[in-house]
């Protein structure tokens, strides 16, 4: 019997899977978590239905426990990752999106005080302007995190709150898909930023940050405001040294950054701009100095709208590539 090569190929993914003895066991253990899971959201409030439908075809998603453990914005170096984002083709793409979207923007950087310039820089790198929201289903990619032990604790709360959300028609439930993470929409929310700092901006049905560019600009826009996000001031910049100096002044963790230093301070060390030239701004404004690929690398100087755009993504390098994309298209 003649047997097609794509046919052949199903075959053996498919007698991998059920003969792969770890791939089993996790799936039972998984429909045994599931069990106890719904009992739990029950008890913290979601509907008996809600549960029923939204839980009903829940799988162990077993690439996204792989994907959660090899995020390359805590692995790539920081060059190749912002080489990879901001490359003159999404330059200009932002530059077009910030004109063709120009009314829109006014009134939404005015109305929460937010730049645009940062609020489609975050959108260019979250999806690539939308392009990339993401085609995984979410209620399966939470339920699989949530049943991993690495950070079981953090991704139970978010699918408790996406089950309340789906409870209370904020979202619609044949509607939920996007990243491996559990993220939805053009600026990748998860489910207690929805929560949060949703709003319903064109006013039309429920939130919508899929489809509704206005609802995304303004949530995005609304959640930057609410954690601090100073209008006009810059996030940072890179600079160098060329001779030794206190490397107990640079940060390289994103959760902890300590040792404040003064512009003034930084150019009486010796700190130049990348290109060598004298750094040239307010000699009081303080910051951190960051070196995300450890011992070597680029060092940058970072404000408090850094730390905002940490609290987005806790990513040195994501927050880095944000700000020097929105750098890099202002107008």
């Amino acid at each position: 019997m003649n047997i097609y090569p794509k046919f052949k190929i199903f075959l053996i993914i498919y007698l991998f899977t059920i003969f792969n003895p770890n791939i089993s066991l996790a799936n039972e253990k998984f429909t045994e978590w599931l069990v106890g899971f719904k009992g739990r959201a029950i008890a913290q409030g979601v509907s008996q239905e809600t549960v029923d439908t939204a839980l009903k075809n829940a799988k162990f998603l077993e690439r996204i426990l792989a994907l959660d453990r090899k995020q390359p914005e805590f692995f790539e170096k920081t060059y190749e990752y912002l080489e990879k984002r901001v490359d003159e083709k999404r330059i200009q793409a932002a530059k077009n999106l910030l004109k063709e979207n120009s009314p829109l923007l006014e009134k939404v950087s005015t109305k929460f005080k937010v730049d645009k310039e940062i609020l489609v820089a975050l959108w260019g790198i979250e999806t690539n302007f939308g392009v990339n929201k993401g085609k995984v289903d979410i209620i399966s990619a939470l339920s699989t995190l949530s049943f991993d032990n690495r950070r079981s604790e953090y991704f139970e709360k978010e699918l408790i709150i996406l089950l309340k959300l789906i409870d209370n028609k904020t979202l619609k439930y044949d509607s939920l898909y996007g990243s491996w993470a559990g993220a939805i929409g053009n600026f990748q929310f998860m489910p207690s930023t929805i929560q949060k700092h949703g709003i319903n901006f064109d006013e039309v049905a429920d939130i919508d940050l899929i489809n509704s560019f206005q609802d995304s600009l303004a949530s995005a826009a609304n959640y930057l405001k609410t954690i601090g996000w100073i209008e006009k001031d810059k996030w940072g910049f890179e600079v160098r040294i060329d001779k030794n100096f206190d490397s107990s002044l640079i940060n390289s963790d994103s959760r902890n950054l300590k040792n404040k230093i003064s512009i003034v301070q930084l150019k009486l060390l010796g700190f130049k701009n990348r290109n060598g030239s004298e750094i040239a701004y307010e000699d009081k404004k303080e910051g951190w100095l960051i070196r995300p690929d450890g011992e070597d690398g680029p060092i940058y100087i970072v404000f408090d709208n850094y730390l905002r755009l940490l609290e987005w993504n806790r990513s040195l390098r994501f927050a880095i590539t944000v700000g020097t994309l929105s750098d890099k298209i202002k107008i």
